[in-house]
């Protein structure tokens, strides 16, 4: 097997954090409402794209009733709506949108991630869940190496998680580490690392982030015009 896709397979069946593995299982039994008729996944959600990306998306962490119903990143809930059209806008996907595991969307030297692979209540993970969950973020970033130029990071809770993961990795970061903020831009031992404000609805619905801002970071790091 993939050594990636062994690394997913494995992430998928990790049960290390007591308080999310309770959460997750019981959005899946409870459902939303709308969701009522589906088989929600329940389980930790691995990251999404080819083994050899140039370009890594970190987020935060599944939503309850996206990548925890569906299994895969940003799928199914209105953050992931957000970033797939703007990866398809710019060419780094082969659909504007995100609905299922099998819905056919491919992305093109891109891979999405995140720190925390369970969904937390409230969206807020502990900082002892993230320091649980870095080894798995650690061992995704080794293996992307060969080929990854970029890291794109959505809203500071990631970046403070892939700071020390990068420097775990094998990467130099510098000290004191580099502060947050959108449209940061790091030159780290070969690859550069991307601020973004996450796609989150408190930051698309209010215009702290639009659209056009989160493409423009996407073209930077991507390196295209």
């Amino acid at each position: 097997m993939d050594p990636l896709a062994e690394l997913d397979r494995r992430i998928s069946d990790c049960r290390a954090c007591p308080r999310l593995v309770d959460w997750r299982e019981e959005v899946a039994r409870t459902k939303r409402a709308a969701f009522a008729d589906q088989t929600y996944w329940g389980r930790a959600v691995p990251g999404f794209g080819p083994p050899d990306a140039r370009l890594l998306i970190v987020g935060l962490a599944p939503a309850a009733h996206g990548g925890n119903r569906t299994g895969r990143m940003f799928t199914g809930d209105r953050s992931g709506d957000v970033l797939y059209q703007a990866l398809y806008d710019v060419g780094l996907a082969s659909r504007p949108t995100a609905v299922s595991v099998d819905d056919g969307l491919e992305l093109y030297g891109v891979r999405v991630t995140s720190p925390v692979h369970c969904a937390p209540p409230a969206n807020k993970p502990t900082p002892g869940e993230r320091d649980t969950c870095r080894p798995w973020l650690v061992q995704e970033l080794r293996l992307l190496r060969p080929t990854l130029r970029s890291v794109v990071v959505l809203g500071g809770f990631g970046w403070q998680a892939t700071l020390p993961a990068l420097a775990e990795a094998g990467w130099d970061v510098p000290r004191p580490r580099p502060v947050f903020g959108h449209g940061a831009r790091v030159p780290l031992d070969g690859i550069d690392l991307f601020g973004c404000f996450h796609v989150s609805q408190r930051n698309t619905f209010t215009g702290r982030l639009t659209p056009e801002m989160l493409r423009e970071v996407l073209r930077s790091a991507a390196g295209l015009p």
